[in-house]
């Protein structure tokens, strides 16, 4: 969690004031700190090449915008990629194939015959996608994932490591699925697993690293694949309580770096996404009716779980603010709801605040992971626009849409009439 400035009882985001941006984009907004996604990428860089030879690939499901992407390649960050979507996003925003690793479960032929064409470096999840691989070009750049039965994660639905998981090639078949790439032609350049997300325990990224550099040395032992690097996957949590604690991003690397000494590993890969973008970026929304029901206060926004579903899906907690009274002392207690057609549309449950009333702008904080990317049109809303800040200035980024985009790619058959 981030610490804003004030201007009077206004809050600022990037040195501008949230009233203005409210007053000339609109809300709901989301508003993006291009300073604060450079010093997290560079914090995550410097704390682990302090200790061992990383490669950062930011785990762009959390945003992808191509603005945000091209900061990122701007200072030097390579990228994981989940679809054939994201590759083509990080293709556009200047990154090269090299710097993109194609992580993908249940993927299909098509995309895969894409991401040859691309020449996309493709990480392997069950050895049938190694199979059909081989089919379409067995000389293609490839890693393998193990489910290496380590597990974290905020939330069950999150945890992607553990025994059982959809995810990776089970970890007493791997050194197998390793023989298999190089007799179907392949010459493996790595070895990844993940965990889950949301995590800041050290001893989890070691253990997991323990796992890796274990079936690192039996591929080399046994096989004779001397392996490019190791990728320990993504997860790293932040604080979304004001009570919590920063992950501790130099005792992680410490943990992971003595993992590897004497191992034969040359390169680590790391994919953090949440903890590079999630707390560059707020989600402003207007306060359209303030409710009071028997037992509770509610405010009544214009974003709902279309805008941020994170408290609904997950029961994440979210910060909120309200910005133009922003420093004030609370007051009263509020649930802060959405205008969805849903008992679970909320954005906050029981938070002390200072009288909120009609027109009033609320600032949910964190929202930059997992946020506008996991948005939707439910209840038929168009989603919402977003901004860059940096240094004073705004730019827009993304154009909110509007009902007619709702329908573009929709057609009614001429059988049913005009």
């Amino acid at each position: 969690m981030r610490d804003f400035q004030r201007r009077k009882d206004n809050m600022l985001i990037g040195g501008v004031s949230i009233a203005k941006l409210v007053g000339r984009f609109g809300t709901p907004l989301m508003v993006t700190d291009e300073n604060a996604l450079r010093e997290n990428y560079r914090a995550v860089h410097n704390a682990f090449n302090a200790v061992f030879p990383t490669r950062v690939n930011y785990a762009c499901k959390a945003n992808s915008n191509l603005s945000l992407l091209r900061v990122l390649e701007q200072e030097g960050s390579c990228i994981d990629a989940v679809s054939i979507g994201e590759v083509e996003a990080c293709l556009k925003a200047g990154f090269s194939a090299e710097r993109i690793l194609y992580t993908g479960v249940s993927v299909s032929d098509d995309e895969m015959r894409q991401l040859v064409e691309r020449k996309v470096p493709i990480n392997i999840d069950s050895i049938g996608q190694l199979r059909r691989l081989a089919a379409l070009d067995n000389g293609h750049p490839i890693s393998l994932r193990v489910n290496p039965d380590v597990g974290s994660g905020h939330s069950q639905k999150v945890v992607t490591g553990t025994k059982g998981a959809k995810f990776g090639i089970p970890k007493d078949e791997i050194v197998a699925a390793f023989a298999e790439a190089v007799k179907l032609g392949f010459s493996p350049k790595g070895l990844h697993a993940h965990t889950g997300s949301g995590g800041s325990d050290p001893t989890v990224f070691g253990r997991v690293t323990e796992v890796l550099v274990g079936i690192f040395e039996r591929v080399r032992g046994e096989l004779g694949i001397d392996l490019e690097f190791l990728d320990i996957g993504g997860g790293i949590g932040i604080p979304y309580r004001p009570e919590e604690l920063r992950a501790d991003l130099e005792a992680i690397a410490s943990e992971v770096a003595s993992k590897l000494q004497g191992s034969g590993v040359r390169t680590l890969v790391i994919e953090p996404g949440r903890y590079i973008v999630a707390d560059t970026t707020v989600l402003l929304t207007r306060v359209n009716d303030v409710k009071s029901t028997p037992v509770k206060e509610y405010v009544l926004v214009d974003a709902g779980f279309n805008t941020l579903i994170r408290p609904a899906f997950y029961d994440s907690y979210h910060h909120v603010a309200v910005a133009n009274k922003f420093g004030q002392q609370a007051q009263l207690k509020y649930d802060v709801a959405g205008p969805l057609c849903e008992t679970g549309d909320y954005l906050a449950k029981e938070r002390y605040l200072p009288k909120v009333e009609v027109g009033d702008t609320i600032c949910v904080y964190d929202v930059g992971a997992y946020g506008f990317s996991m948005s939707s049109n439910y209840n038929t809303r168009p989603r919402c626009a977003e901004v860059l800040v940096n240094e004073g200035k705004a730019f827009l980024i993304r154009e909110r849409e509007d009902i007619k985009d709702l329908f573009r790619h929709q057609k009614i058959p001429s059988r049913l009439g005009p």
